[in-house]
């Protein structure tokens, strides 16, 4: 069994999401149950895998039987396992939370939620652990299209804010076809592995400077990189509670993996920052995004679209941490992909809450929730500090990385970004504190029990429990994982 798993952790989700479709029409009550089992078995597939990685290196998997280049090949490495073990585990916790919601949201649409959620955490996993470039784009496809099927299945604005996002999903999309499609013309392969072996006699050809321009590009608008992150503030913020908790924390964060896995695995280091001009332009474009971001998360009074623009300064960190092109910057990037996944579905998971209980998601809805909800502050006072970067919170150890990159690098504007950021971060955050510690709370929501459902609130806390177990065991992820995934010559 353990060597089917690279197929099973794919097939499980893919075969599930069928049966769940089918349960559903015997009673919308099973299907909440069974996604929480799928997750949970598919969870168990990713922690086996990272055992095997652990004890016997990278693991090539044919699907078929066929060899590469011809077939296609799942592989796992040290970098991809522990995006399996992100996604799984992200995934069982909205699955766990997401029942009290979609039942007071959307319980008409139960069935097609959790058929869509499963079929979208398997294109994410399949993204991840695929080694060949058109699958990659046929996965991509899978979780886009059950994306912007999760976000319709909003109210209110919800329809448009899908509509937008399909509109710039498509694009990008075509434009990693588009390059693919000129890497095969000049290489005749789309095994990854492959092309990374044909790729540097090709290096002075027009064609793959295009090819990668277009693939970055198509990966970017994925990303909501700036200045092509319009889309996602109205698409997260006006999803249903349920759907916010799964793709506001993986979505862009499995771009940003595709994105290092394409400089990493495709074509090299040496070619993508070979020329320090694109170089410092990305870096540039980063700052940019994390200032914009950071500004923009500021000025918004809704909740949950700020959270949003966090995420857009967030992606700027990593995008940048990348392009500082030295181990410590890419160190810091890729922990940063694990620990901003963790802060926002912290971050999502209180407001997931917070809506449930007041039926809507303002700033000011969290008046006075210190002393009606202090199990639920209490979370979003660690998920926030994680976001200032706060030690011994997660947040803190990945931007320590990321600075050291760019002082290495000598790249001041990203420092001064970094740090901008989390002065307006704390400057935010704690504007919220005072509120909800200082401010009476709303007769109309000082209620007496709970403060939501226990599937909604152990997820919640366990979760900001995980934001200092992940921040304290840092150097275990870095030592054990990261090291291997950077090139020596970094």
């Amino acid at each position: 069994m353990n060597d089917q798993l690279p197929a099973l952790i794919i097939v499980l989700p893919l075969v599930s999401a069928l049966l769940v479709n089918i349960a559903g029409r015997v009673g919308r009550s099973y299907c909440w149950l069974f996604t929480v089992l799928v997750m949970t078995a598919v969870t168990g597939c990713a922690l086996g895998l990272v055992s095997r990685v652990m004890t016997q290196g990278i693991i090539h998997y044919r699907l078929g039987g066929w060899p590469a280049p011809v077939g296609i090949e799942y592989v796992v490495d040290h970098l991809n396992v522990l995006m399996l073990v992100l996604i799984s585990a992200v995934s069982l916790v909205a699955a766990i939370y997401s029942g009290p919601a979609v039942q007071r949201e959307i319980p008409e649409q139960t069935t097609s939620f959790y058929t869509l959620f499963i079929l979208l955490v398997a294109g994410l996993l399949g993204m991840t652990i695929t080694g060949d470039a058109f699958n990659l784009y046929v996965l991509v496809e899978i979780s886009a299209l059950t994306g912007y099927g999760l976000i319709a299945l909003g109210q209110g604005r919800a329809f448009l804010a899908s509509f937008n996002y399909i509109i710039m999903g498509t694009v990008g999309a075509c434009f990693y076809l588009l390059g693919v499609g000129h890497l095969y013309i000049k290489t005749g392969s789309l095994n990854m592995k492959d092309l990374y072996q044909l790729l540097p006699s090709l290096y002075s050809s027009e064609t793959i400077a295009v090819a990668f321009i277009l693939i970055l590009a198509g990966v970017w608008a994925k990303m909501a990189f700036f200045p092509l992150h319009t889309w996602l503030p109205n698409a997260y913020t006006y999803a249903p509670t349920a759907t916010s908790a799964l793709v506001a924390p993986l979505m862009t964060k499995v771009s940003v993996y595709v994105m290092i896995r394409i400089i990493f695995s495709v074509f090299s280091p040496e070619f993508a920052f070979h020329i320090s001009a694109v170089r410092h332009l990305v870096v540039w474009m980063a700052v940019v995004g994390i200032v914009t971001g950071s500004v923009m998360a500021l000025l918004q009074t809704d909740f949950k679209k700020m959270l949003t623009y966090l995420i857009i300064a967030e992606v700027g960190y990593m995008v940048g941490g990348v392009w500082l092109a030295n181990r410590a910057g890419i160190t810091g990037a890729v922990l940063h992909v694990i620990n901003d996944a963790l802060m926002t579905l912290s971050l999502f998971l209180v407001a997931g809450v917070v809506t449930y209980r007041t039926g809507g998601h303002q700033v000011r809805n969290l008046q006075g929730f210190y002393r009606i909800m202090p199990w639920t502050m209490a979370a979003f006072t660690l998920a926030a500090l994680s976001m200032i970067g706060v030690p011994p919170t997660v947040g803190f150890f990945s931007k320590w990385y990321l600075m050291l990159g760019a002082i290495h690098g000598a790249q001041w504007h990203f420092v001064a970004a970094l740090v901008f950021s989390s002065l307006m971060n704390a400057l935010l955050f704690f504007r919220i504190m005072e509120m909800a510690f200082f401010d009476a709370p709303d007769p109309a929501q000082a209620w007496v029990g709970p403060e939501a459902p226990v599937s909604m609130m152990a997820p919640v806390l366990g979760t900001a429990v995980g934001l200092l177990a992940v921040g304290l065991n840092s150097r275990v992820i870095v030592d054990r994982f990261i090291q291997f995934v950077i090139p020596a010559g970094l």
